[in-house]
């Protein structure tokens, strides 16, 4: 007789090597989040028990990866490490170019650079923190053209990441093409909670823009896991491999800006990929003065080595499944709990809804950057505010910018952590949401000029 009940899946590795992580107490805790202006950025990492701050460059890497380490081409010029990570890039993501970065906002400082003049303006499919201070920076003012459903946590849109084409056209022909250098398409949209652009919407924004000559710049960041919702939410995609979806979502667009610490699974390094030559030249030029020579950028051989042995992994079915299942376990488990959460699930962290939390904060009084606080002082779980503190400041009037979404972020390392793990965070959060009537606000201690979420501290209010 044949059985219908689901079966379990298991991570496709083996464990080779453990670091020790060790639970302070609560006294401690408190003590460590105080002193840290009650910014999860600013605690030390050996007083955190399971750190879910970001997956950019925490993952762990494979015995490959460590062993392709031991091939590094140190030369200063010409390293044979470049030509082979050239290479992978090609053959993956089919761009024809590629300047090799320290990370991907060393990318994104020479795009737009490059591309951007005063009083020009980008749209994009939402804001993602550092790309747009950069636009910002180069004389810009992106604007964001994603659908309205991302915007709302608990709409169930299958691509929440797709452009309002209406939104789009709309602006072109407002500011005129002359005034937008490109579009800014991200895959797996951070600040939407991880969701993906469907390739029946990008294949509408490449004939738009198509049809006013402008180009798409691809923030490629996750661009594996955008692949595999579309594999699993897609019609015609289901018997698609993977590593095709991402070279079909690349084709789609002029160029891109890659941080590897996330899908490539490396801990440091990065790379602008184009498929103009003379832009490339110029961003050729430009990566001289800002990272180091053409052939390495801001990366050591070694490194550069190991991206390409991770691009190759990342594409890879069964690591891919393994890597966004893990997410949707943890994002199950709170849902089945009550817990508020983005939905649906992303791919690289659940997003908790903050404002529903915590409905008695205002904005003001900063729940998101209050609720990360709460959820380390209960179990020693790093997590992250996406909400008023990371949306900044409106540059001419100097008042917050106030987003729809008001989220902390729990974002899953690749490799690192066992379901075992998930559970105890499943766990700290449902304590910590069964206490939230008692939970009061924050506001700002101390506040720097640029990106504050990484460095502002607070005070309880």
């Amino acid at each position: 007789m044949e059985r219908n009940k689901e079966r379990s899946w298991a991570e496709p590795y083996k464990i080779k090597m453990v670091e020790p992580v060790r639970m302070i107490s609560r006294e401690e805790r408190e003590e460590a989040i105080k002193e840290a202006g009650y910014n999860t950025f600013l605690l030390k990492s050996r007083d955190v028990y399971i750190d879910l701050l970001t997956d950019s460059g925490t993952s762990a890497m494979s015995d490959r990866q460590w062993a392709g380490m031991m091939m590094g081409d140190e030369a200063y010029a010409g390293s044979k490490n470049f030509y082979h990570l050239e290479e992978t890039i090609q053959k993956y993501y089919g761009y024809d170019y590629v300047v090799p970065t320290h990370q991907g906002r060393g990318a994104e400082h020479i795009i737009s650079q490059l591309l951007i003049d005063e009083g020009d303006f980008i749209p994009g499919n939402m804001y993602f923190t550092t790309t747009k201070l950069h636009q910002e920076l180069a004389g810009g003012t992106f604007v964001d053209v994603i659908i309205d459903e991302a915007h709302d946590p608990e709409n169930e849109h299958p691509f929440k990441a797709d452009v309002d084409l209406i939104k789009l056209e709309n602006l072109i022909k407002e500011k005129g093409a002359e005034r937008i250098p490109y579009v800014s398409i991200a895959t797996s949209v951070n600040m939407a909670g991880g969701q993906p652009i469907s390739l029946s919407n990008l294949k509408k924004v490449r004939e738009l823009t198509n049809k006013y000559e402008i180009p798409i710049i691809h923030d490629m960041t996750r661009v594996a896991e955008n692949a595999y919702f579309i594999k699993q939410r897609e019609e015609g995609y289901e018997d698609t491999p993977v590593k095709d979806i991402v070279r079909e979502i690349c084709s789609l667009t002029d160029g891109a800006t890659m941080s590897a610490k996330k899908d490539a699974l490396v801990n440091i390094g990065g790379f602008l990929a184009l498929n103009d030559e003379e832009l490339f030249r110029k961003a050729q030029n430009m990566v001289v003065i800002y990272e180091g020579l053409h052939t390495y950028g801001g990366m050591a051989g070694r490194d550069m080595e190991a991206l390409s042995i991770g691009i190759t992994e990342s594409v890879d079915e069964d690591h891919i499944r393994a890597r966004v299942g893990q997410v949707q376990y943890l994002g199950e488990k709170l849902i089945d709990m009550g817990v508020p959460v983005v939905r649906p699930i992303g791919s690289h962290g659940v997003f908790l809804n903050a404002k529903k939390i915590l409905p008695h904060l205002s904005q003001d009084e900063l729940p998101a950057q209050t609720l990360a606080a709460e959820l380390y002082v209960d179990a020693g779980i790093r997590s992250m505010e996406r909400g008023v503190v990371s949306a900044g400041r409106d540059p001419e009037t100097g008042e917050h910018n106030y987003p729809e979404l008001e989220l902390v972020r729990l974002t899953i390392p690749r490799r690192v952590y066992t379901q075992a793990h998930m559970d105890v965070v499943a766990e700290s959060v449902e304590a910590v949401y069964y206490q939230r009537e008692d939970i009061t606000g924050l506001e700002f201690d101390y506040e720097p000029e640029y990106l504050r979420f990484f460095q502002s501290r607070f005070k309880k209010r």
